[in-house]
């Protein structure tokens, strides 16, 4: 047996295994570290290194508002290796992991067929949100993988003719992990919608279960609540601070119009033609025969996802991560036909498979010119690279101008996941280039700096601190009030991490008392000047401040 035919068992795992690691761990690094990530990976230093595990702080004060399982992952990963971002993002690759890992176990639960399976998995890992969460290290993968596996063993218990304890226990602990992920998110965006989807096509009887089924809630409330109950206890003026501060935002923050998801297949990225394709119910229904009922459950499920999301004022297209999951399984139906049960006497499904297809090819086709255009032009590419890549690209197009012009709709599949291989090996690499500040200099450096190193770090009180440069200065930087001398002689000697502008503000008696030593001013910028994202908040004098 030829251990790289994909025919054989061993070959499929072998290249899903490959398809799979280059989705969520090949050029992690790859993607600057955003504002939640710096967030979760300084609430997780801050556990490792102040044992801080029950109260996560960040920054020094208290850090309430997200449960802490996320943290504690990163935590593991920041004790196994310090300050290692690949290994950061990893742990959230694996998360994306176990929700592939279910998404393919629902899917052979729903149709009985592995192919079926297999392509909802091509798909999700072909879907931009998904392949975006698993590659960097914040907390919205973790609550809907679990909640995956939560759905998946609660169908399962449901489906089951007789009363499986086994599955329903499995499905509260899978339930819990996802509130201590994201509170109650992802009960609300993924688990809801599959409850009224289920409801709708299916309704199992539950005669015998209900025992199992309450014993599930009880698993559930009890690892959802004891972390919360806990904080209540030792600080309830806090808790009660943060219960207020999120559920006002909710309601006060980021308000969009009720339609504002109404590009919600965008986020499928590569797929969002075959998403709307998917929403032509009459011209499915009269070709999926008695694959109708679980298309139609998978694409309500998707709907219904997209409805409740709608309801909440707060709005972020992040938020919708979750659609991913059912659309995959909605989106999997139609290949699933072109590939198994499509006809040659079928014209609108050929014409309908052609359109997206064709449409694909010419955009993965033009991919060079934007290459040339961002990169090669702009000297963020060599000429080498560029030619390289293009042919590259353009080999893929062709390959999938054939698996259209051919009707062969597996063919497809493998090129777009082809596509999106070629894409994180060699192109993510470019990324971090075009978005990347050329006179960027890191306070990250002052790491370097032993003299600084040994100090305590502050900044004025009047400012705030980005958490991007915490994280890069691997250094609390707490509030310090300049205008209390007894508090400024007390924290002597430290260093001072203010803005250019505030330095003219600095108090007399400060000036008249301290000697200041500037170390340098630093821009952590990861745009460039002049780009809409370039902001003075990066920008930060960096001065010694001693006892004269």
């Amino acid at each position: 047996m030829n251990i790289v035919d994909v025919r054989s068992k061993v070959g499929k795992w072998i290249l899903i295994g490959l398809v799979l690691c280059c989705t969520f761990f090949v050029n992690n690094e790859a993607i600057f570290v955003d504002i939640m990530e710096s967030r979760n990976m300084i609430t997780a230093r801050e556990m490792v290194y102040d044992g801080n595990w029950l109260t996560p702080t960040m920054n020094g004060e208290l850090r309430l508002e997200k449960p802490p399982l996320p943290t504690w992952i990163s935590a593991i990963a920041e004790y196994i290796s310090s300050d290692n971002l690949g290994l950061q993002r990893a742990m959230a690759g694996l998360a994306a992991l176990l929700l592939v890992f279910y998404l393919f176990r629902l899917g052979k639960l729903l149709m009985q067929d592995k192919v079926y399976s297999w392509i909802a998995v091509g798909i999700l890992c072909t879907s931009y949100n998904i392949i975006l969460m698993g590659r960097t290290a914040s907390w919205d993968i973790y609550c809907h993988a679990f909640m995956l596996m939560a759905i998946y063993y609660l169908f399962k218990a449901m489906q089951t003719d007789g009363c499986d304890w086994k599955s329903f226990m499995l499905s509260g602990i899978a339930m819990g992990l996802s509130f201590l992920g994201k509170g109650p998110v992802s009960f609300y965006a993924l688990l809801l919608p599959f409850l009224c989807a289920y409801l709708i096509y299916y309704r199992k009887s539950m005669t015998g279960k209900w025992n199992a089924c309450l014993s599930m809630l009880i698993i559930t409330i009890v690892l959802s609540c004891w972390w919360y109950a806990y904080i209540y206890i030792y600080h309830p003026e806090m808790a009660e601070y943060v219960w207020n501060k999120e559920s006002s935002s909710w309601a006060n923050k980021n308000v969009r119009p009720w339609y504002y998801y109404w590009k919600f297949f965008l986020e499928t990225g590569a797929w969002s033609l075959v998403t709307i394709f998917a929403l032509f119910v009459p011209v499915w229904k009269k070709r999926l025969g008695d694959k109708t009922k679980p298309y139609l459950f998978s694409l309500l499920w998707m709907l219904f996802v997209v409805f409740f999301l709608s309801l909440v004022p707060e709005k972020k297209t992040r938020y919708l991560l979750p659609v991913s999951i059912p659309a995959a399984l909605t989106m999997a139906h139609l290949f699933y036909y072109w590939i198994r049960q499509m006809k040659e006497t079928d014209r609108l499904g050929r014409i309908l498979y052609r359109v997206n297809g064709y449409l694909l090819s010419v955009v993965i086709l033009a991919l060079p010119v934007m290459l040339y255009i961002f990169m090669y032009k702009e000297q963020r590419m060599t000429g080498t690279a560029f030619i390289l890549l293009s042919l590259g690209l353009w080999g893929i197009a062709s390959c999938l101008f054939y698996a259209v012009r051919s009707v062969r709709p597996a063919y497809l599949l493998g090129g777009v996941v082809g596509l999106f291989v070629f894409a994180e090996i060699f192109l993510m690499p470019y990324v971090g280039s075009f978005v990347s500040n050329a006179d960027k200099k890191s306070i990250a450096l002052t790491r370097d700096i032993k003299e600084v190193q040994a100090l305590p770090f502050y900044h004025p009180a009047t400012e705030d601190i980005r958490m991007e440069l915490v994280y890069a200065a691997y250094k609390k930087i707490q509030r310090l009030d300049l205008t209390d001398s007894t508090a400024v002689m007390a924290a002597m000697p430290f260093v001072l991490v203010q803005s250019i502008e505030s330095e003219a503000a600095m108090p007399d008696w400060l000036k008249r008392n301290t000697i200041r030593e500037e170390v340098d001013v630093y821009d952590d910028n990861p745009w460039p000047k002049g780009h809409r994202r370039y902001s003075s908040a990066f920008i930060k004098r960096v001065t010694i401040i001693r006892k004269k």
